[in-house]
């Protein structure tokens, strides 16, 4: 009778986790793609926009795109488009789709290796509606958090339940057929965390996870006598683990050596330090979230020393008292390492943190809330009632910010016009607004932030090459051939710069110049044909550039 009634409520909590999660994200079923990144990935990528073929297939695993080796993204985005054209409504429903997927599998996994139902399923509904997540599940582009943490779980999932049948695999009559299963589960876990480092590189401290579930709540270790032994048995047994993240590391860094940035590496760690107490700020307060936050461009070193000491400070004892909580030590590793890979010691792109980024930390995080204050609160007369009733307080503020916080992503315009106005002097937000602008048809709202972009960062050469031709556009030459100029110096990989100063040098009649600005822009992209056509015609009509 108590299985009975234990399995309902684990089927009630997950029909409604799922229930509320789908209607609270069902708007974005009806948004467009953004300017931001959306290009890239699905609306100007041939690639991908053409749908699943074998030359797209093959370009998928050919080499880095967009900064990063993920061919099984790139293939998700190839079948959506396949199925759905370039229906936008349709990609965000299969985010959301993926999103509901995992909230239910944090439940299932949580609830399996604690058997907790209700603090497990506490984690899962903060993960399912917390604001922070609004990035990774409304934005096309991040297709990449959704499944790759998908199968992150599903490797979590699988680790467990081998667990279970090694434990199992001691009690008769059945001990062959339960090995049996420890193997395939173990064989599964590794097949799902290698397609996890196909979707995205940032599940490479997956290994570590497994290692503090071994901790908790496993317990594999379990007394000191056998603690050496064993330890090292679970090191052994994580080595294909290790070397699969091994492979992410190295392919990831060969992808993104030409788009790191050249920030000081003592910047890159001040930075860091305030990214975790900014993040951990937002899980308790997530006001002020913006798709976009621009990296600093002075550390405050005072501030960062001083949070840099209380995170020792919390660290610390958290740790020592690992024994009698183990739950707070594992949860709170979790989220330090696996925040690690996009936490900016290694920097690439110009922001600071991204929301994005606590997609997978977060669980670790909300652990070390749940099983907290669930210890807390058990130790005071009627405590589980006035637990239960913050705990239901804290989901519903939840459920609030995330349904204001998915209107900001209706349209590209209201995107960055928020990021503006909780972030200023943001040049990256005020880039993609211009071009937001540009595409609306709105010049003058887009010259107007180009220059604000340019003005808060000079060196940033997206929003130079954007004012440049917007400039252009507008008949003002002079100052968009400086522009122009300025961006080819910032970004000389770029075969588009080179391609308009040719265009500007023919308009001027310069030809010698307009040639070898075509060649350079072949030389970048021989797949130009408008490059190759017009420098054809430039050595026809002028004998002297052959």
């Amino acid at each position: 009778m108590i299985a009975d009634r234990s399995q309902k409520n684990f089927l009630a909590a997950g029909f409604f986790l799922v229930i509320v999660t789908a209607a609270l994200y069902w708007p974005i079923t009806h948004h467009p793609f953004i300017v931001f990144d959306d290009p890239d990935y699905v609306t100007g990528n041939p690639a991908a926009n053409t749908g699943l073929s074998w030359a797209n297939f093959v370009w998928a695993f050919n080499g880095a795109h967009a900064g990063n080796w993920h061919p099984l993204t790139w293939l998700s985005h190839q079948l959506d488009c396949t199925l759905f054209g370039l229906d936008a409504g349709k990609h965000h429903l299969v985010n959301l789709l993926l999103h509901v997927t995992n909230s239910l599998l944090v439940l299932i996994f949580l609830r399996s290796a604690t058997g907790s139902l209700w603090r497990s399923a506490l984690v899962a509904a903060l993960f399912a509606w917390h604001p922070l997540h609004v990035e990774s599940v409304a934005w096309a582009s991040e297709r990449k958090d959704t499944l790759s943490t998908f199968f992150w779980l599903l490797t979590l999932l699988a680790y467990v339940k081998r667990d279970a049948c090694r434990v199992m695999r001691d009690e008769p009559p059945a001990a062959s057929r339960i090995t049996h299963h420890a193997s395939l589960y173990y064989f599964a876990a590794l097949f799902f965390f290698a397609l996890g480092l196909l979707s995205k590189p940032m599940v490479v401290t997956l290994p570590f996870v497994l290692l503090l579930l071994d901790l908790w709540p496993l317990g594999r270790i379990q007394n000191e006598k056998s603690k050496i032994k064993k330890t090292i048995a679970l090191l052994v047994e994580k080595i294909p683990f290790f070397a699969l993240a091994l492979v992410g590391c190295a392919t990831t860094y060969f992808s993104q050596t030409a788009a790191m940035s050249s920030i000081s590496f003592a910047e890159r760690l001040g930075n860091a330090v305030l990214a975790y107490a900014r993040y951990v700020v937002k899980f308790f307060w997530p006001d002020d979230l913006a798709i976009v936050y621009a990296h600093a461009k002075y550390t405050p070193w005072l501030l960062a020393i001083g949070t840099f000491a209380l995170l020792l400070l919390w660290t610390v004892p958290l740790l020592w008292n690992w024994r009698r909580r183990p739950w707070l030590a594992v949860g709170w590793l979790w989220f330090l390492g696996t925040l690690v890979p996009t936490i900016g010691l290694v920097q690439v792109g110009a922001q600071s943190m991204a929301d994005r980024y606590t997609y997978i930390p977060s669980i670790g995080f909300f652990i070390v809330i749940v099983w907290g204050a669930a210890e807390i609160f058990s130790r005071r007369p009627r405590g589980n009632y006035f637990g239960a009733a913050i705990a239901g307080l804290a989901l519903l503020g939840c459920v609030v910010l995330t349904a204001k916080q998915i209107t900001y992503w209706r349209d590209s315009i209201t995107l960055f016009r928020h990021a503006l106005e909780v972030t200023p002097d943001n040049y990256v937000a005020a880039n993609s607004l211009g071009k937001a602008y540009e595409l609306a048809g709105n010049n003058a709202g887009a010259l107007a932030c180009y220059r604000a972009a340019v003005e808060s960062e000079p060196h940033f050469p997206v929003s130079q090459f954007n004012f440049a031709m917007m400039l252009l556009e507008t008949g003002d030459d002079t100052s968009g051939f400086e522009h122009l100029q300025i961006a080819a110096k910032l970004q000389p990989e770029n075969p588009d710069i080179p391609f308009n100063l040719g265009v500007y040098f023919t308009r001027h009649a310069d030809w010698a110049g307009s040639a070898a600005q075509f060649r350079e822009t072949l030389r970048l992209n021989p797949e130009n044909a408008t490059a190759k056509t017009a420098l054809e015609k430039l050595r026809r009509t002028h004998a002297e550039l052959h």
